[in-house]
């Protein structure tokens, strides 16, 4: 509009500055008129020259905007990548070396099996441990030396491997589902607290990614309601809680050996426990339930979950190299940390003072009304400048997985269920939290082949797409 009217407008203002100049000069509106030819093309100079200003590009005037987005052709922010070199070498090969004059490869006495242990002691100092095959072999090891039987309930988090639960429901016990912390994405206590029934025997404590729960909240409502804490450590090698090694505060600790995990001798896991009710019984019940140190009969029920000798010699060499593994990813993710605090709209993994997260991954969250994009609009964009990131972690809670909705655990059949011993129906849980982190939560990728300097790169790529895209 403005545009359009501007000529007649700026004659306008022509007429009235010069007869404004007569006025203030003493004279009166009468003698201002009529106006010279030279002072009219004089002003209208004065004007045409105002009005060319007015029209021409200001481009010293102008606020400075992010820099292009890779995804629109700008430069990447993360210029170098990291990958994982082998994580096997000549320790693996030494201690391989050495089972191969063995005459049995049996774990039982075995001097690979003997020395892993040793090693794990270390990093987790307990009393009775048994090596088995796998995380999830270790958790069933577990549930079943917590006693676990039909009906009995074990509360757990959402958002974890269905290896947590497999054990609980061979028992046939009921997994019972807990929310979660809004950015610790592991156990909300006090939701763990209303969901406690007269059924409720245990506890699975997920450090997920390596992020220890509330351990000493946990143990306390433990002990009050005198229910058996099991801590799931598949992703916390090296993890420490307030100062204290992980697995150590509750009753029964689980890791994995799994081939992702910090550790790895392919597939392999380890339980422990300093509780004399129940790390004696951790042997027998991965191994068929057969006791060796005193032989004799079967006095429990177990399925055969040992670790042989060749594994163990390479789960050995591996510990060897634990501390180093988790000190660099420890140092990595609180870097990324501090570097994108802050940030409008972002909500940055949080761990709580005096603990030591492992970051087996890193995980931040968008609120989405911070953004003109949806979530995966800004990892496109945020894998464009080259940070390895991905959008949630697992596609649906657990509860939400057809076997769960459908209670088809046996064959389709759940007999628990239908006997009437539970009235659990999968189908009507609700963890509010667990399903929003999954809906916001992006994963950035965390290793000790990473440097500081990567790390920083990847913050200022995220820090340029957030930007870019905010509301």
């Amino acid at each position: 509009m403005i545009g359009s009217n501007a000529p007649h407008l700026n004659f306008q203002i022509l007429l009235v500055s010069l007869s404004s100049e007569g006025v203030n000069a003493g004279m009166t509106p009468k003698d201002s008129y009529p106006i010279s030819r030279r002072r009219f093309l004089a002003a209208s100079s004065t004007m045409a020259l105002a009005g060319s200003l007015a029209h021409a590009p200001h481009e010293a005037a102008e606020i400075p905007s992010t820099p292009k987005l890779a995804l629109h052709g700008g430069e990447k922010a993360v210029k170098k990548s990291a990958r994982l070199p082998l994580r096997w070498g000549e320790p693996e090969r030494e201690r391989l070396n050495a089972m191969l004059g063995q005459e049995s490869l049996l774990y039982w006495k075995g001097p690979q099996t003997a020395l892993l242990l040793d090693r794990f002691r270390k990093i987790c100092p307990v009393k009775y441990a048994m090596n088995c095959s796998s995380g999830t072999a270790a958790l069933h090891i577990a549930v079943a030396a917590a006693g676990i039987g039909p009906g009995d309930e074990v509360i757990t988090a959402p958002i974890t491997d269905i290896g947590t639960v497999i054990g609980v429901i061979y028992q046939q016990g009921v997994p019972v589902f807990a929310d979660l912390g809004a950015n610790t994405y592991n156990l909300d206590v006090r939701d763990v607290e209303r969901r406690i029934t007269p059924k409720t025997k245990a506890i699975i404590a997920v450090h997920l990614a390596g992020n220890p729960c509330d351990l000493a909240a946990l143990k306390a409502v433990a002990d009050r309601q005198k229910l058996v804490l099991i801590e799931d450590c598949a992703q916390a090698w090296g993890t420490n809680y307030q100062g204290q090694p992980i697995g150590t505060v509750g009753h029964i600790a689980c890791f994995s050996l799994q081939n992702s995990k910090h550790v790895t001798c392919g597939d392999g896991g380890i339980v422990g426990a300093n509780d004399e009710r129940f790390g004696p019984l951790l042997q027998r019940f991965g191994d068929k339930g057969f006791d060796r140190e005193k032989g004799g009969l079967f006095e429990c029920f177990a399925t055969n979950y040992r670790m042989s000798e060749p594994q163990a010699a390479v789960a050995a060499a591996q510990l060897d190299r634990l501390e180093g593994i988790v000190s660099k990813r420890a140092r990595l993710g609180d870097l990324l940390t501090a570097q994108i605090s802050g940030l409008a709209g972002l909500q940055p993994h949080r761990v709580a003072s005096g603990d030591r997260c492992s970051y087996w991954f890193y995980m931040f969250r968008l609120q989405p009304s911070a953004f003109r994009c949806d979530r995966a609009e800004f990892v496109k964009a945020l894998s464009a400048e080259g940070v390895p990131a991905s959008a949630g972690y697992i596609p649906v809670p657990l509860h939400r997985n057809p076997v769960f909705l459908k209670h088809g655990f046996f064959n389709g059949r759940w007999p628990l269920r239908e006997s009437g011993l539970t009235s659990m129906d999968y189908t009507k849980v609700e963890c509010p939290e667990a399903e929003a982190i999954l809906r916001t939560g992006i994963r950035v990728t965390i290793h000790e082949a990473m440097t500081e300097e990567l790390i920083l790169s990847v913050a200022e790529g995220i820090r340029k797409v957030a930007r870019h895209y905010a509301a």
